[in-house]
């Protein structure tokens, strides 16, 4: 199981780090994503990470603001979130994947239960 934590209320230009833990087995052979859904609207990519390697990608809306990251030690993949915006607000979720490495949600098999985002302006 995936475990998202670390969500809050935030200010504009302010910072949180998510984590995301799994339960039971370790990152080691998935791609671990971020994924949030605003209010109202759809399940969108935020930011992925190749536990193997290190390899990260971005959506266009929070590169350079958010890092990917993980920890091999804890097992825990981390997003780290900088200069926040009203619009980051949203639900965000983990999810991982054996053999997929791309931005479309419905390809990710396993999927923690979404932490809360608030960001005032």
């Amino acid at each position: 199981q995936l475990q998202a934590s670390g969500g809050g209320l935030a200010q504009a230009g302010g910072s949180l780090r998510l984590a995301c833990a799994a339960s039971g087995r370790t990152f080691g052979m998935y791609t671990t994503a971020w994924f949030r859904q605003p209010p109202g609207k759809e399940r969108e990519f935020v930011a992925n990470i190749i536990w193997s390697s290190g390899t990260t990608s971005y959506a266009d809306s929070v590169k350079g603001r958010f890092t990917c990251s993980r920890d091999r030690v804890r097992n825990e993949v981390y997003l780290q979130m900088s200069s926040l915006k009203p619009e980051d607000t949203a639900v965000y979720y983990c999810a991982t994947s054996r053999d997929y490495y791309g931005t479309t949600p419905k390809w990710y098999a396993h999927w923690g239960q979404g932490t809360l985002v608030t960001v005032s302006s």
